[in-house]
């Protein structure tokens, strides 16, 4: 055996026994002519102690380097009492060394192993397998590892069956770039890599397997960020012969059981549902952070007779006047609201208004321009709290939202509102079936068009799409989506209507989708599901705040990775062979 123990699993009760251990070099020490050594791996870290009386042995330790890879065999022993180290589990013993076997040496490291690190993100990822080694990356990825059982008895214990799907698929417009993979088999065509396993997990709903999840690999071609990776992790599950509440229960019942199992916290259920239009209005977002307040107020009709020109002039417009009320933001500065305004005006406000409420009086900023009745009216909305800070904003109903929502989540930050201790879920339904590309301007699916509409909007698909509802759901934890998923549509006739609404031909339809039309036609059940965004939950709940930190080997912002130089040039030879010429950009 290389080792009879780990690093982090001996304590008093072995006193006496002679033990194997092997690890990396954490750090060593002189003190009173005895040297120490702390040896760790991914268990832990034990104090192994090198005597002077063996000198040949003590001499081999003394030129041991951070980070040098050996094996000790050597007998467990009680700390004196003013050596213990109640910091470490194993600070109660120590391992009295009487063989040293150097398995391998290392070079100096770019930054130090330790938690606290001054090495950049781009030093951190180029070293990345080093980085995996501080403590607090090794234990992200452990409790990825946990959270991934957790979820797998969850649903097995429901009657889930685990099933892999391709990821060699069709190209199909699923919403982002695909990756593309060229053939060399048949030179000309492509597979692509699956954006997600949609239209396989429906395909296994009509092989009847009823109950399926995979832990499936996505990858999509889009602009990275915090939260976003090209390749990424969802939980991915479907369910036949149910209604929404049947996908919910379900899927409130999976994060109840990772927060309480995980943080020890007990999540009420069931959770909250709120309107996706309700979610927009009071907090201008579908993904509304619940953890405090600062709801968004409508003060439109009171504006219609405003003595401020631009709000009663964009309520005129069709328009509307909302604002938020900040307890306790009278303390923001002339300074942090110019920050404010410009934010509120890089998101597409024309500007911001602001007030404050102080000793019972709104003052400041455009309150000169309210008369009595206004004002009353306002307060009467607002329910402000004495040195509150109130900011305005009259525009489009979406500009306002956008705003609106964006300077919530600000101030709530500035002020220190938000109760990082707390867990709230909650989920939003009731969506629009479609929206707009901000781009091309053309009707898009909201989630995708596999979603089924509500049925009595149906018609609505050729005369009024964008009225058209969709039996959709998202679930947000703590501000962030880490779920979506809809009731599919299983008849064949209203998926044709669906595509058409988006602009796809007859001809397109049978192209990209005729063979799933074809699947439907054989028989197939009502089904739903829902995928859960598996890297950025795991990033809440490990406290992180890129999922980066929770993934091994994660791409740069840029959509690199600096370790291994990913991606890379090919050789002509294998463009040759796959019939492929690169174009130089011009």
């Amino acid at each position: 055996m290389q080792r009879t123990h780990t690093c982090g699993e001996l304590n008093a009760e072995k006193a006496g026994e002679r033990v194997v251990l092997a690890g990396w070099v954490h750090h060593s020490r002189h003190h009173g002519g005895v040297l120490f050594v702390d040896l760790r791996d991914r268990y832990g870290r034990t104090q192994v102690t090198f005597r002077p009386e063996s000198k040949q042995l003590f001499d081999r330790a003394e030129k041991l380097a951070h980070e040098d890879v050996i094996k000790i065999e050597g007998t467990v022993t009680v700390r004196p009492p003013e050596a213990l180290n109640p910091e470490m589990p194993t600070g109660d013993i120590e391992v009295i060394a009487e063989t040293l076997e150097i398995l391998s040496k290392a070079k100096t490291p770019p930054f130090v192993i330790e938690d606290e690190v001054n090495a950049s993100e781009e030093t951190r990822l180029r070293y990345r397998y080093l980085d995996l080694r501080r403590p607090e990356m090794r234990d992200a990825l452990l409790l990825r590892s946990r959270i991934t059982q957790i979820a797998r008895e969850y649903l097995t214990g429901l009657g889930f069956v685990d099933i892999e799907t391709a990821t060699l698929v069709r190209s199909t417009p699923e919403g982002a770039r695909d990756f593309l993979v060229p053939s060399r088999k048949h030179k000309g065509k492509f597979y692509a890599l699956p954006q997600s396993p949609q239209i396989y997990k429906q395909l296994l709903m009509i092989a009847g397997f009823d109950r399926y999840f995979q832990f499936a690999r996505c990858y999509r071609d889009e602009d990275l960020r915090a939260d976003r990776q090209l390749e990424f992790t969802q939980i991915d599950i479907e369910m036949s012969f149910v209604d929404e509440e049947d996908v919910l229960s379900m899927s409130e019942g999976l994060i109840a059981r990772l927060i309480g199992e995980i943080e020890g916290v007990v999540l009420p259920l069931p959770l909250p549902r709120i309107s996706f239009d309700d979610a927009i209005l009071r907090y201008g977002t579908d993904k509304p952070d619940l953890r405090f307040g600062l709801e968004i107020a409508d003060i439109s009709e009171s504006a219609t007779q405003s003595g401020f020109n631009v709000f009663s002039s964009a309520v005129e417009k069709g328009g509307a006047v909302r604002a938020i009320c900040a307890p306790g933001g009278a303390t923001v500065s002339r300074k942090e609201i110019d920050e404010l305004t410009a934010k509120a005006q890089k998101l597409g406000a024309k500007g911001l208004a602001h007030a404050k409420f102080e000793n019972g009086e709104l003052t400041g900023g455009v309150s000169k321009f309210f008369n009595e009745n206004e004002k009353n009216s306002y307060l009467e909305i607002l329910k402000p709290d004495n040195g509150s800070l109130i900011l305005f904003v009259a525009d489009s109903a979406d500009i306002c939202a956008r705003v609106l929502g964006a300077l919530r989540i600000e101030l709530a930050k500035r002020l220190e509102l938000i109760d990082e201790t707390k867990w709230e879920a909650h989920f939003i339904v009731d969506f629009p079936m479609f929206e707009r590309d901000e781009e091309t301007g053309r009707l898009v699916a909201r989630h995708h068009p596999f979603t089924q509409p509500i049925a009595e909007d149906i018609p609505l698909l050729k005369t009024d799409p964008m009225a058209v509802r969709a039996r959709a759901y998202d679930l947000v934890l703590n501000g962030e989506e880490i779920a979506g998923g809809s009731i599919r549509t299983h008849d064949p006739e209203t998926l044709r209507k669906v595509l058409a609404a988006v602009d796809l031909s007859q001809k397109s339809i049978n192209e990209k989708f005729g063979f799933l039309i074809e699947a439907l036609q054989f028989g197939a059940p009502p089904h739903g599901g829902i995928a859960f965004g598996y890297d950025r939950m795991v990033m809440l709940l490990a406290g992180r705040k890129s999922i980066r930190d929770v993934i091994a080997f994660p791409k740069t912002t840029a959509a690199q990775s600096l370790m291994d130089g990913t991606p890379n040039e090919v050789a002509e030879e294998q463009l040759a062979e796959l019939g492929i010429k690169i174009i130089e950009d011009k």
